[in-house]
């Protein structure tokens, strides 16, 4: 069968290279075009359009990049009627995918969505254009099936979370090496930074964590470089010693890593996967937080807090982000009680995210779906 699959951004990418890895073992034929990146090429994707092209954030970005985005709805139109799929499958990505699946609806196409889109924070009213547009809806967070059964009427899958899959079938690491290898120093435990993945949250959070950089000289600050930046736009950033660079390889990053500082997103969730106790930060333009801060209603906004409905990890949020907040908190998860605290907190946190195998599951799914519409 031919598929046609869309995620926007980084993490997408991931979930979504998974995704193809498993509808190709389970459908020898499967033909697969998709909007993705470098992962889900590799896995066998045909690439239409890279996430790079895509990374558009917070609402004043998206007003000053309108026609660009308008561009990319046509094309995508386009080019699915062309490939003519048995299934569209959407990841996340919802201000796109959610105006394609409209259209895609209204065409006859059936339509999946994997990794719903995060109605249950803000714009609850979603869920009407939802019921409308999506014949089969795939979850991967515990509160979420909930939230749309019961709250909502509207009958969906809990298949588990990708991001268990993608951890465990990493290959192990040999910590002495992989310091080597990228200049880290191998006595110094090591902060890791993750600030984002689009250009205007590094530019907004980097700054700021770097300056605890001299405050912590006995261990090593090493960045996280997101995939979809290119190395030169980190390089203004390193110009202290006791700061080190890598890209491509954070998951490598954070097997060895003691604490983190971590910008709200995806990112906070894989860092308590890893079991790495961590502050999370987030800081947008004064237009953007302002708006933002009136649509969303959740009390956190890191997953990880989100799923354990309470405070585990610290939340530094905009005029709260300052860096002798960011040096309290971190110091506190480098030792003692407040680290302690997190990394059982952990524990519970994987347990109710539920067991492997959510790509598999998710595949089986859709498969048997577009078989029998």
């Amino acid at each position: 069968m031919k598929y046609y699959i869309i995620a926007g951004e980084a993490s997408g990418d991931l979930h979504g290279s998974n995704l193809i890895k498993a509808l190709k073992r389970q459908d020898s034929h499967a033909d697969i075009r998709c909007w993705g990146g470098d992962l889900m090429q590799q896995a066998g994707g045909t690439l239409a359009k890279h996430y790079k092209e895509l990374a558009f954030m917070g609402f004043l970005e998206v007003l000053l990049n309108l026609n660009a985005i308008f561009k990319n709805i046509k094309f995508c139109k386009q080019d699915i009627a062309a490939f003519n799929p048995d299934a569209i499958i959407f990841i996340d990505y919802s201000g796109f995918n959610l105006r394609i699946a409209k259209w895609a609806k209204e065409h006859n196409f059936l339509t999946n969505y994997y990794i719903s889109p995060q109605i249950w924070a803000s714009r609850e009213g979603r869920i009407e254009k939802i019921k409308a547009t999506v014949d089969y809806m795939y979850v991967i967070l515990p509160f979420e099936k909930e939230f749309y059964e019961k709250k909502h009427n509207y009958p969906v899958n809990f298949v588990g979370h990708p991001l268990l899959d993608a951890i465990a079938n990493r290959p192990d690491l040999n910590e002495q090496t992989f310091k080597s290898t990228n200049g880290i120093d191998p006595n110094k435990p090591i902060i890791a930074l993750l600030p984002g993945s689009r250009k205007q949250e590094v530019q907004k959070m980097l700054t700021l964590m770097l300056s605890l950089a001299d405050d912590f000289a006995d261990h090593e600050f090493v960045i996280a470089g997101a995939p979809s930046l290119d190395k030169e736009f980190y390089m203004p950033f390193l110009t202290n010693a006791n700061v080190k660079f890598i890209q491509n390889k954070t998951y490598d990053l954070l097997s060895i890593a003691t604490a983190a500082i971590v910008t709200s997103g995806t990112a906070t969730l894989e860092t308590a996967l890893f079991k790495v106790p961590q502050v999370v930060c987030y800081k947008a333009n004064w237009i953007s937080y302002q708006i933002a801060k009136r649509i969303i209603t959740l009390e956190y906004i890191s997953l990880v807090n989100l799923i354990m409905q309470k405070e585990v990890v610290k939340e530094l949020i905009q005029d709260d982000f300052t860096k002798q907040n960011l040096k309290k908190e971190l110091t506190l998860i480098l030792n003692g009680e407040a680290r302690a605290k997190q990394l059982a907190a952990y524990d519970e946190l994987i347990t109710k995210l539920g067991g492997s195998g959510a790509s598999d599951l998710a595949a089986s799914l859709i498969i048997e779906n577009a078989k029998t519409s």
